[in-house]
């Protein structure tokens, strides 16, 4: 009792410290600025979980759920979080109780009912029991070695840039044999290989047997020294950016699944297609023309900005001046600011609402806005990710010594 009585009270600080901060901390908001108050009490008053038909906010948005204090942590994803504690990963629920006890050397989130976690030099899969189903054999672990679609990239023998990979099944059967190079996650159908090293291999795609249906001819783009971009993008909404040409004339286009070019190279960067449409670039990725086309390579927009990325929940961000210095904001479909350029970064929108910064890498503090450009988390956070499942993973402190814990959609 007295510890429910402790955390009541922390969680009334909290929300008193939260609701201070949002009444005086908006001069370096948006054009929304002036509108800068709390969130809207009339509306949600009384609302206790985020409906995620509705972009408006509660009066526990921006409370801890669950206090810092874990040293490395995950998003939630099929309601649990990688988190780690004392040296050790485990995973918590969203009450923020211990579902499985910290006892792995490294632990990454649940993708279709498993989760990759590692000890010493050797990674494998539990459920969300934490029971091993598929004991710690293989020899790398991250993003592309969860389950998508039913098949998990793994490395059999050798290290990640040394042995060869292959797809297992949930069972830890082999359905496609290890002889690529480098492989991604399956997405539409079709996975990314490569043929070769980073600098001189081809990417071309396979099917869920294992059939090469797009040859590896795409080469990778080196960005800088010893830094590559892919040169061929997963599938997205039935289509996929991709490399073509030779090291003189190469520029980006898009292929169909049976690897025809539907949309010709002309681009010098392309992103995925989201809800419809990609943003492009032409001539020098940094002065260059900058827009977005629909599925039949048709520019439905040309953008007066130096950044442009992709479109979440019908907005997307955009920069005014370069990466260090610029500032961003967000349009919608039809190229209009909604949004007006003011933070020093941003990421895309999640459950209703984005995750913007104010102020340098180093300094700088992270809020959240609403589709208005209203802030409605005041800039607190040292680092922060998107809302999933309800909940936002967020950082007080630093890199090194701080603290993650996680707040209320």
């Amino acid at each position: 009792m007295k510890r429910i009585l402790i955390l009541v009270a922390i969680s009334l600080f909290l929300c008193f410290i939260a609701n201070s901060f949002q009444g005086g901390g908006g001069e370096a908001t948006k054009k929304g600025a002036s509108k800068k108050k709390e969130v809207q009490k009339k509306k949600n008053a009384g609302t206790k979980s985020y409906n995620p038909d509705n972009s408006g906010t509660t009066e526990k948005t921006g409370t801890f759920a669950i206090n810092p204090q874990f040293d490395s942590a995950s998003e939630f994803s099929d309601g649990l979080a990688a988190v780690k504690v004392g040296g050790k990963y485990g995973y918590i629920d969203k009450r923020g109780k211990m579902a499985i006890i910290p006892q792995f050397d490294s632990a990454y989130e649940f993708s279709e009912g498993l989760a990759e976690i590692g000890n010493a030099s050797k990674f494998g899969y539990i459920d969300k029991t934490g029971t091993i189903v598929l004991p710690p054999q293989f020899n790398a672990i991250g993003e592309v070695c969860r389950f998508h679609e039913g098949l998990a990239a793994v490395v059999l023998g050798g290290h990640s840039n040394t042995g060869r990979w292959g797809y297992i099944n949930k069972t830890g059967k082999v359905i496609i044999t290890p002889q690529f190079d480098s492989a991604d996650s399956f997405s539409e159908g079709l996975a990314v290989v490569r043929i070769g090293d980073y600098k001189t291999g081809k990417n071309g795609y396979i099917d869920k047997t294992g059939k090469m249906v797009v040859n590896p001819q795409f080469s990778n783009e080196e960005v800088s020294e010893g830094s590559f971009r892919i040169g061929a993008q997963e599938f997205s909404e039935g289509l996929a950016a991709v490399r073509i040409g030779d090291d003189k004339t190469r520029r980006w286009g898009y292929i169909n699944k049976t690897g025809k070019v539907v949309v010709n190279p002309q681009f010098d960067s392309a992103g995925s297609f989201s809800e419809g449409l990609a943003a492009v670039s032409i001539s020098d990725s940094n002065t260059g023309r900058r827009g977005y086309i629909d599925k039949t390579g048709k520019m439905v927009m040309t953008v007066p900005f130096d950044g442009a990325g992709s479109f979440s929940e019908g907005l997307a961000p955009v920069r005014i001046g370069d990466e260090k210095t610029g500032k961003y904001g967000y349009i919608d479909k039809t190229g209009e600011l909604v949004v007006t350029p003011q933070f020093d970064w941003t990421l895309g929108f999640s459950e209703g609402l984005a995750a913007v910064r104010t102020g340098d890498d180093k300094m700088g503090r992270w809020g959240y806005i609403n589709k208005t450009g209203k802030m409605v988390v005041t800039p607190q956070f040292d680092f922060t990710w998107g809302f999933s499942e309800g909940l936002a993973l967020v950082r007080i402190g630093d890199n090194k010594t701080g603290k993650w814990g996680y707040i209320y959609r």
